[in-house]
């Protein structure tokens, strides 16, 4: 664990914030197996598991580390306690932790996104209990029944840079864009998703313009101010017509914007020459298999809903960060030798989404993305 980005948290030290050599801190002892650090100006003790993930964990790091790593990969709270011989209460109190911690990692670095193109979906789960196995005292007491993960998907740079947990509702498509807005530097992406009509609305209150019609006449009041989609927003539906299962016809149709702006969009486009949603119908198949809990027939279905944030967020920043992407890969210039009589040489970089989208300059390992912590300004 990297101790060269601690920091005073005193905010009332001269020194708070800072890190480095400007830290002005110096060893004083161990506590529960990681270094303690002293200020020199304000005497503050700081943990050097302070800030990350492995704050108040008593098991080994390493064991931290893969059971990190299985939950991120899919894998039940149950199958990890088996793995690491520990019990699956040890594991379940994790999750939190880690869901947090990567919650404020991602916070931090999505941050003045440059997104060029944006698709948006939607994937199904449930959360205690199936829709139709609710009671009239359940629905009464909001126990949850169906969800729904709204995502709202890059294709470019395979990034995810908002999701929401909800039900299939107006407010919570608002919320999915609204994310995706704070997250993005204020470019308005070229926009494509299903039929669902929600999407519209919330793109329109996000992205919306207003204007004052012209008064017509001189009796009676002035004409309320408008709302309308501005110039630049190209919104596009992808709709599939489907008998017994099986998709049998694809339309499109254009919800903003005119045919040219869509037009110059897909030429200009690096991934596609057509209205589609491939990208994140693809990436909903890669959210299932890095959630145990989004699987269709499995008994490891989420009992809370914070329970699926927290693991969501730890799969999308292990995503992210950690585990590179098959389709984002580099061919090097020259192919790279290994040892082995057998080997054979190197010949392409891996590459994460964070990494095409400019965020980091490398794949992270486990440790470096459960050990980071967020700068001082973003406390």
């Amino acid at each position: 664990m990297k101790i060269d980005t601690c920091y005073c948290r005193n905010a009332h030290c001269q020194f708070y914030g800072q890190v480095g050599q400007q830290a002005r801190l110096v060893f004083r002892d161990w506590h529960d197996g990681a270094p303690r650090l002293r200020c020199t100006d304000c005497d503050h003790l700081v943990g050097a598991r302070t800030g990350t993930a492995y704050a108040g964990i008593r098991t080994a790091e390493s064991i931290y580390q893969s059971g990190a790593r299985h939950l991120a990969e899919g894998t039940s709270i149950r199958a990890t306690g088996r793995l690491l011989s520990l019990d699956k209460d040890t594991v379940c109190h994790w999750l939190p932790q880690l869901g947090t911690h990567c919650n404020g990692v991602m916070s931090y670095f999505f941050r003045n996104l440059h997104v060029s193109e944006c698709q948006l979906d939607e994937l199904w789960t449930f959360i205690f209990k199936k829709e139709d196995q609710l009671t009239p005292l359940d629905k009464l007491l909001g126990i949850y029944g169906d969800a729904w993960v709204g995502i709202a998907f890059s294709p470019v740079c395979k990034l995810v840079p908002a999701w929401v947990v909800g039900k299939r509702t107006l407010a919570n498509a608002r919320k999915l864009v609204f994310r995706l807005k704070s997250a993005t530097d204020g470019y308005i992406p070229f926009f494509t998703s299903d039929e669902l009509p929600h999407y519209a609305a919330a793109l329109l209150e996000a992205y919306e313009i207003c204007y004052t019609p012209p008064r017509h006449g001189t009796r009676g009041r002035n004409p309320l101010p408008r709302k309308a989609p501005p110039p630049d927003l190209c919104y596009a539906v992808v709709v599939k017509e489907r008998e017994n299962g099986r998709v049998v016809n694809v339309t499109t149709r254009i919800v903003y914007g005119n045919e040219q702006p869509v037009i110059a969009a897909l030429k200009a486009s690096p991934v596609s020459t057509t209205l589609n949603t491939y990208g994140v119908e693809r990436n909903n198949l890669t959210i299932r298999q890095h959630s145990r809990r989004m699987g269709r027939k499995v008994n490891a279905f989420s009992k809370e809903r914070d329970y699926l944030e927290h693991q969501l967020t730890l799969a999308f920043a292990y995503y992210h960060f950690v585990r590179p992407h098959w389709g984002l890969r580099h061919q090097l210039p020259e192919p790279i030798p290994t040892k082995g009589p057998r080997a054979s040489p190197k010949k392409w970089k891996p590459v994460t989404p964070a990494m095409a989208a400019g965020l980091t300059d490398h794949v992270w390992s486990m440790d470096e993305l459960l050990s980071f912590r967020v700068p001082s300004q973003q406390h």
